[in-house]
């Protein structure tokens, strides 16, 4: 009878630890399906609150609404999303300077004195015009100097009087009517540059600009600069290309025909995100992409857009800044 009442009382623990088992492990289901409720619910929440959307999440309430004159105020501009050309460029610096090959240094072919100067620097001669008279020392007959070349005097030691015996005493008259772009290529770059690169070469000031195509490049670096020269033929039949002028090149090292591109302003960081605002019904959104090429200029889209779209061009950071305040809850939505 003791034995029978011993293993009865065992009978009722182990049923007392299986049912307590059982619940215990109940109760930890349903709080790991609450957690997982509970993350779901904030994630969710944290989606519906972001300022930015994808292609795969659409908030229909974080659009930010700009009147016409608003847009007026804050100088907004707007584009459509379409193909375009993303070019690189790489600058020079350098100068104008005659063609070398179109120019005639004349020096007296005896010495005397200077009787007459008929030309003076920045006249434009012609082939066989009387430049100077000059009576010999020897012969006391007064002879010539006359221009080998059409062109125009751009360097001159002569004055009336003036006992010329050496070549020091020269006129040199320049056929301007094409010059050379004369730029200097650091070392970094010489890879990039190539014979028939095309060129835009433009004052300092901007004023004049010109295309052209890169005609050499020199074979050795100057021991002095540590640079390479690169030379740019101009034509110059008006003028405006002046010997001594400093001037700019753009070189053309790439260029590639892409399906979509946006103003290189457009583009905004929002919350890690590369975004553009695009309009929709209810106002601008702050859409993500995915971005290419890019130069100074453009920026190749390569998801998250559709040709055709139209976004801000210009004054997106505005609507960044819109949407940094509401993210500190100084909701200052239009």
């Amino acid at each position: 009878m003791n034995n029978y009442k011993k293993l009865q009382h065992n009978i009722i623990v182990l049923s007392f630890v299986l049912v307590l088992t059982m619940l215990l492990s109940i109760s930890c289901s349903s709080n790991a399906n609450n957690n997982k409720q509970l993350k779901d619910d904030t994630i969710s929440k944290v989606k519906k609150t972001d300022g930015v959307h994808t292609d795969e999440e659409h908030n229909e309430d974080k659009a930010i609404k700009l009147t016409a004159e608003e847009q007026k105020e804050f100088q907004i501009e707007i584009k459509k999303v379409k193909p375009g050309i993303i070019q690189d460029h790489i600058d020079l610096t350098g100068e104008i300077i005659p063609d070398p090959t179109k120019l005639a240094h004349m020096t007296p072919r005896f010495s005397g004195i200077v009787k007459e100067v008929k030309k003076t620097i920045g006249d434009k001669v012609k082939k066989g015009e009387i430049i100077a008279i000059i009576e010999s020392n020897e012969s006391l007959v007064t002879y010539k100097m006359k221009s080998a070349i059409n062109g125009t005097v751009i360097d001159m030691h002569m004055t009336i009087g003036e006992s010329v015996n050496d070549n020091s005493h020269s006129i040199t008259v320049a056929n301007l009517k094409t010059v050379w772009g004369n730029f200097s290529i650091y070392q970094k770059d010489l890879s990039k540059i190539k014979i028939n690169q095309s060129v835009l070469i433009t004052t300092m000031s901007e004023l004049y600009k010109s295309n052209g195509s890169i005609s050499y490049i020199s074979p050795m670096i100057d021991e002095k600069t540590r640079t390479a020269s690169a030379r740019v033929l101009l034509k110059n039949n008006d003028g405006i290309w002046k010997p001594g002028m400093f001037v700019t090149a753009k070189v053309l090292t790439m260029q590639k025909n892409v399906p979509m591109v946006v103003s290189k302003n457009a583009l905004q960081l929002v919350d890690g995100h590369i975004v553009v605002f695009v309009r929709e019904k209810k106002g601008f959104r702050a859409q993500a992409i995915t971005t290419g090429l890019q130069n100074g200029q453009y920026v190749e889209v390569i998801s998250g857009l559709h040709q055709g779209q139209e976004y801000i061009s210009k004054g997106a950071f505005m609507l960044k800044a819109e949407i940094e305040k509401e993210s500190f809850g100084d909701d200052h939505g239009h």
